[in-house]
């Protein structure tokens, strides 16, 4: 007698995603037919042209807009089964272009906040002492970290949103243009966290970026161009 194995299924899988803008004048559609699998320990890196639709793809990929057209699943099930604001909370961040920070708090106050939210809890010391040790990997020491927001440079605030990311316990970590902002240093730093988030961790990061640097430390590169979205060769 032989025993059934199970495959379990993709972190998350994009079927037939169609997504169109309506304007004053006109319709835009921005992706077609978009059909590609995701897998845990993996980093993937999306590049293209700007205007292309890379942060519309990350923005359905990550529970924040929903597809005119198609399905996402997340381990297997319809993230709108599963509720949009569930898949947020506790199975994919994002680290925004823009940071989409607290304003009103310090760094260290915006990542503890998003622990809180989400119930990650450090498996050894205080949500702060995990703070603390994330915000000083990326840079930030606990001066910087003890500051508002608004009196970091944009550098500084862009660490504080990844740290925050990398703060939540998630299965997938998503990212735009996460290095734009930051020194080489540094954001060689931020590049192999990904790296290890995916190989050691066995998360799905998902990167949207111009740069072909990072995108060649990565396992997998997508293109979008032209609304479809395509494998290609990795050339490090």
């Amino acid at each position: 007698m032989t025993t059934a194995t199970t495959t379990a299924p993709p972190v998350l899988h994009l079927a037939g995603i169609s997504h169109t803008y309506s304007g004053q004048r006109r319709r835009t559609t921005v992706l077609r037919d978009v059909e590609y699998t995701f897998e845990r320990g993996t980093f993937y890196t999306i590049l293209g042209p700007s205007g292309s639709g890379k942060t519309t793809l990350l923005s359905l990929a990550s529970g924040l807009d929903t597809p005119t057209r198609g399905s996402i699943a997340f381990n297997g099930q319809d993230l709108s089964h599963l509720g949009l604001g569930r898949y947020r909370n506790k199975h994919a961040a994002t680290i925004f272009q823009q940071y989409n920070l607290l304003t009103y708090m310090t760094a260290l106050q915006n990542v503890t906040t998003a622990m809180e939210i989400t119930g990650a809890k450090p498996a050894t010391g205080s949500r702060k002492a995990r703070a603390l040790q994330l915000l000083g990997d990326i840079g930030l020491d606990k001066a910087m970290a003890t500051r508002n927001v608004m009196q970091l440079s944009g550098g500084q605030q862009q660490r504080v949103a990844i740290a925050r990311a990398l703060a939540c316990d998630v299965d997938i970590l998503f990212a735009d243009e996460p290095t734009g902002n930051l020194d080489e240093g540094t954001a060689q730093g931020i590049i192999d966290t990904f790296s290890d988030l995916a190989h050691q961790q066995d998360k799905c990061v998902v990167v949207v970026t111009h740069s072909q640097r990072l995108a060649a430390q990565s396992d997998r590169v997508l293109n979008l161009r032209k609304g479809k979205l395509t494998e290609q060769a990795n050339t490090p």
